[in-house]
């Protein structure tokens, strides 16, 4: 019997979760499917340009683990460009983060707080009130579909 394999931390949601080419109906296409891990895997390495190790320690998993989810996440994104096929972000064996960021319009520090201890008064630095999300968790805490802290397990909740 194997191993269960190790809940992958991801950061938020996908703002959508289809790509296609355009101008061809969604029926007329193959599909090809993108784990949540997966999408979070690139988000990681190519768009935030982290290392493997460090990607891998955000996401809660080895630095090999991490190298497989990556390969096959840059397979199936260039399997569906390349292919003129569209590309399906769902599922995976995921856990949300546990942690929101915001920054301080004023002085530029950022910092994060536990989900469930609500918005943060002021600034812990420079005390101004001024605050919002950081751009690359604005989205976090409202999306749909998984929440935070719920196992997904291909697609379904548990």
């Amino acid at each position: 019997m194997p191993r269960p394999r190790c809940l992958r931390r991801v950061h938020r949601l996908p703002g959508a979760v289809y790509f296609k080419p355009r101008g061809i109906p969604l029926v007329d296409l193959e599909e090809v499917g993108l784990a949540l891990d997966e999408f979070e895997a690139i988000r990681l390495a190519d768009l935030q340009g982290l290392y493997q190790d460090q990607a891998a320690e955000q996401m809660g998993i080895s630095r090999p683990t991490f190298g497989r989810i990556i390969e096959a996440a840059r397979r199936k994104v260039a399997d569906a460009l390349y292919h003129g096929k569209a590309l399906r972000i769902e599922g995976g064996e995921i856990i949300m983060a546990s942690k929101r960021m915001f920054r301080c319009s004023d002085c530029q520090h950022a910092w994060e707080v536990p989900f469930g201890t609500g918005r943060p008064a002021a600034c812990p630095q420079c005390q101004s009130k001024n605050l919002h999300r950081a751009e690359e968790e604005r989205g976090q805490a409202r999306s749909s579909g998984a929440g935070c802290g719920r196992r997904l397990r291909r697609g379904k909740k548990e």
